[in-house]
C-alpha cells in the first residue's frame, strides 16, 4: 500500500536522534525516498539499517556525514541526494543545537557561535543549495522552529533568537517561493521527550526541566514520532493549500498562563505508545537515549 509521501525525496538533516530520527522513520514508512544527514559521531549508520529494516511502503534511506552549516558539505548533502535518488522534493532543516542554560550576562561566546552556525547559516545553506531542484519539482521546505521563537526562552536566549530567525525566514521564503510553486513552513515544538529535555542527558537542571514540563497545558513533553506526524502532514500533498504556516506542536506551551502542566492529573501525563523503532530518544518511561549528541531536536 502506498503512503501519502510514495515516490517523494527528502533530505532530513539531524537525522541521527530525536526529531529527526523519527522523522527518518516515518517519511520511509509512508513511502518517501530519504537521505538522512548528520554529524560526524551521530548514529547515522544504525539509523538508516534500523529504518530499511522494518521498510514496507517503498521508501530507503541512506545516510550522508558532514557538517552543513559549512558550504561544500550542504551543497554535498544535496549532490548526494540527487545522485542516489535522481530528484528532490521535501528539504527538512532539522538539525541544531541547544548548548548551554545559562543567563546571558555568563553565556559563553562559543557556544553562541555554534548555536549560530547550527541553527541558522545551516538552515540557510540547505535550502539556498536545495531551491534550485525544489523549483523544479515544485517541492517542500521544512523546518524546525520552537514555541521558544515565539516567546523567547530563558536561560539559553541565544537558542530562542535563533528560533526566531528560522521563523521568519521559513516565511519569508514562503512568500518569495510561491511563484515556482515550492511550500515552506515551520514545524514548532515545545519540550519533546530526548536528550535536550532531560537533566541526566542534556544541558538542563533540575528547576529548568520542571518549569519546562510544567509550561505545558498537557503537563507532558510531546514524542519525537508526534512531531514527525506533524511533518509527514506537511511534506504531503494534503497540505496543498499550506504555505507560510508556524505549526505550534508544543502542547500548549505558547498558549499557557502559568504551570498548567501541574494540574493535569498523573493518568493523562502518560504519553502515547510508541509505534516508530526509535533507538536514540528518550522513551517516556525514563529510559536514557543511547547517544547524548546535541545535534539534532
Amino acid at each position: 500500500m502506498n503512503g501519502r509521501l510514495a515516490g517523494k525525496v527528502s533530505i532530513v538533516t539531524g537525522a541521527g536522534t530525536g526529531i529527526g530520527e523519527a522523522i527518518t522513520h516515518k517519511f520511509s514508512r509512508e513511502g518517501a525516498k530519504v537521505l538522512a544527514v548528520g554529524l560526524n559521531g551521530d548514529p547515522i549508520d544504525e539509523v538508516v539499517k534500523a529504518v530499511n529494516a522494518v521498510n514496507a511502503a517503498g521508501g530507503d534511506c541512506q545516510g550522508f556525514i558532514g557538517d552543513v552549516s559549512e558550504p561544500e558539505l550542504a551543497q554535498a548533502a544535496v549532490k548526494a541526494a540527487l545522485q542516489q535518488y535522481g530528484r528532490l522534493d521535501v528539504l527538512v532543516n532539522n538539525a541544531g543545537v541547544f548548548l548551554e542554560v545559562a543567563e546571558c550576562q555568563d553565556y559563553s561566546l562559543e557556544a553562541f557561535d555554534t548555536t549560530l552556525l547550527s541553527n541558522t547559516r545551516a538552515v540557510f545553506l540547505m535550502t539556498k543549495y536545495a531551491l534550485p531542484h525544489l523549483q523544479q519539482s515544485h517541492g517542500v521546505v521544512l523546518a524546525t522552529g520552537s514555541e521558544a521563537g515565539a516567546i523567547g526562552e530563558p536561560n539559553n536566549a541565544p537558542y530562542g533568537g535563533t528560533k526566531g530567525f528560522v521563523h521568519a525566514f521559513i516565511r519569508g521564503l514562503a512568500v518569495e517561493q510561491g511563484k515556482y510553486g515550492v511550500r515552506a513552513n515551520c514545524v514548532c515544538p515545545g519540550p519533546v521527550d530526548t536528550a535536550w529535555t532531560h537533566t541526566d542527558t542534556g544541558p538542563m537542571d533540575e528547576q529548568m526541566e520542571k518549569m519546562t514540563v510544567e509550561a505545558t497545558v498537557l503537563g507532558r513533553r510531546g514524542t519525537p514520532e508526534e512531531i514527525a506526524n506533524v511533518y509527514a502532514f506537511l511534506a504531503s500533498d494534503e497540505a496543498s493549500n499550506v504555505t507560510g504556516a508556524l505549526w505550534f506542536a508544543d502542547g500548549g506551551t505558547l498558549v499557557a498562563k502559568g504551570p498548567m502542566g501541574a494540574m493535569v492529573p498523573d493518568e493523562l501525563r502518560r504519553q502515547p505508545e510508541p509505534s516508530l523503532p526509535l533507538q536514540h530518544s528518550h522513551d517516556g518511561l525514563g529510559n536514557k537515549p543511547t547517544t547524548n549528541r546535541l545535534g539534532t531536536h
